[in-house]
Order: structure tokens, then sequence, then C-alpha cells
């Protein structure tokens, strides 16, 4: 199989390959490296509205929290401690959008802040809290 990511098309010299090659699905899929799907895919495309090119991406929609982006970072700088779930109850008394900490946490991420709290106890000393262990096996003859 080619090599191909997320979300990106597969070169158009590869579909235009796909289109003037003969045969069947499987045996335009095995010779080209690609799956049959994709032989299915580009041949419909072209059957049915004369294109060759890929079509455009479709899942390009807004976050749900967009129009709410200022006033949601202004609420975090205001009260930095809140937790997610805690700005979701804001968001929705407010705003009247209901969303799940996911969401919350992902708008969040996107705007560049971290949800990192404090620790709840007091850092510990540099010095080892237990003694260590003893050691085990034969002890070293002394001269």
């Amino acid at each position: 199989m080619m090599s191909w990511r997320r979300g990106q098309a597969y070169a158009q010299h590869l579909r235009d390959r796909v289109l003037v090659a003969s045969g069947t699905l499987g045996e335009v899929a095995e010779r080209l490296g690609v799956s049959k799907a994709y032989v299915s895919r580009v041949r419909s495309r072209q059957e049915r509205l004369g294109q060759s090119s890929p079509g455009a991406q479709r899942n390009h929609v807004l976050p749900r929290l967009q129009a709410v982006r200022e006033p949601l970072l202004a609420q975090v700088a205001l009260a930095p401690e809140q937790t997610l779930a805690q700005l979701c109850q804001w968001v929705r008394a407010e705003h009247g959008i209901e969303v799940g900490v996911t969401t919350m946490g992902k708008a969040i991420k996107r705007a560049g802040l971290t949800r990192k709290k404090r620790l709840c106890t007091p850092p510990s000393k540099n010095a080892p809290m237990s003694r260590r262990p003893a050691r085990t096996g034969r002890a070293s003859k002394l001269r």
C-alpha cells in the first residue's frame, strides 16, 4: 500500500493513473499499491461528476466555544482555580452553551492555557525520605 496521511488526499498523478489503468478493481489496486475502495471511489467520482480531482475536505466545523472564547479566557483569568466542570457550568449559565469537560479542556488547550493545579502538599526536601535498603550478598573483604 502507498503511504497516506490521515486527512490528506492521494496525489493527483496517482488518481490519473487509476483512471487510465484497465482491469478489475482488485487488479488495478494491486498494480498501483492502493486499496480497492480507493480505485472504486476515484472511478465513481469520474463517472458521476466528470472530475478526476479530489473533493473538498468536509470536516471544517468551528469549535463550539469559538463564539465565547474571549469571555471564557477572561473567566479563567478571573478564577484560575476553577475546574473544567465548573467552567462548563459557567458557560451554560452565562451563554447557554452546554458542553462537556472534554470540549472545555480542548478549548482551554487551544487557547494555550494549561489546567495544571497546584499540589496540595508541600514539595519534599531534596534529602531522601527513607533509608536505602541493605545490600544483599557477601560482604567485601577488607585488607
